[in-house]
């Protein structure tokens, strides 16, 4: 039993990330639905490492935007602009097609359009902005460790709470592979609110709150307009939702 939740664990870690991981086991499809409980704790150790990197561009370059820059390019590296990549095609998606079936074209289309580009820029733009406000330094590395964790934990939850939109049949993960269970999900929940603790509670909510009301956008967009979710939209959602977050610790921490 604990043997086989380590290589979810592991699982979680080689889908998320480019980390090297050991001990992983044969990869099977069935497997990536059961770590998704993980996949929040795959994203604190994503902004821990971002957060080390604020950490120690800080004592170089005491002020300025670049620390927070380069923390952000971290987690880029780390994940190998994972959820980037579904920022973009899903922003090219649903504001390209007249359809639903030209929509999910779109975002299967690895090609970045004028949508994909300006929300991928704005979002970057918006998160290292609202990161370079952020003082004292030990704020910054907290808030980065909270809005990774929670924001993996909003694209696991919106999967669970919306329909799968894409074909089956052209998917590379069998249905079973996607199927995440409800209780898995408020683990996940869990594991991703933990970090919060580090945050003020007022803070700490009027974070989360932003973080929800803006990963609420392209999770409802996407149901309305192509009947679901896909991969692209999770990885969609939890950009949002770290953005919202960030935003709203800029703002709240400053006052």
């Amino acid at each position: 039993m604990i043997a086989e939740e380590l290589r979810r664990l592991a699982c979680a870690v080689q889908f998320l990330t480019r980390l090297p991981v050991a001990g992983g086991g044969e990869w099977r499809d069935e497997r990536l639905a059961r770590s998704a409980k993980y996949f929040p704790l795959v994203g604190i150790l994503v902004g821990a490492l971002s957060a080390g990197a604020l950490l120690l561009a800080r004592q170089v370059w005491p002020q300025g935007a670049l620390p927070a820059l380069l923390a952000v390019a971290v987690g880029v590296v780390v994940t190998g602009g994972f959820h980037e990549d579904g920022l973009a095609d899903t922003a090219d998606g649903l504001g390209g097609g007249q359809t639903r079936e030209r929509k999910l074209s779109i975002m299967k289309d690895s090609r970045l359009g004028n949508y994909g580009a300006l929300a991928l820029g704005l979002v970057l733009a918006a998160k290292v902005l609202a990161l370079a406000q952020l003082q004292p330094p030990l704020a910054g590395a907290a808030v980065l460790v909270c809005a990774h964790g929670l924001a993996r934990a909003a694209a696991v939850t919106m999967m669970v709470a919306t329909p799968y939109a894409a074909d089956l049949d052209a998917s590379r993960l069998k249905p079973s592979a996607r199927a995440a269970r409800p209780w898995e999900a408020a683990v996940g929940l869990l594991i991703g609110a933990a970090p919060l603790l580090l945050l003020d509670p007022v803070v700490a909510g009027v974070c989360v709150l932003a973080g929800a009301l803006a990963s609420a956008w392209p999770a409802l967009a996407a149901r309305r307009l192509i009947g679901g979710h896909t991969g692209d939209v999770a990885g969609a959602v939890e950009q949002v939702f770290e953005t919202g977050f960030l935003l709203a610790a800029a703002a709240t921490i400053a006052l």
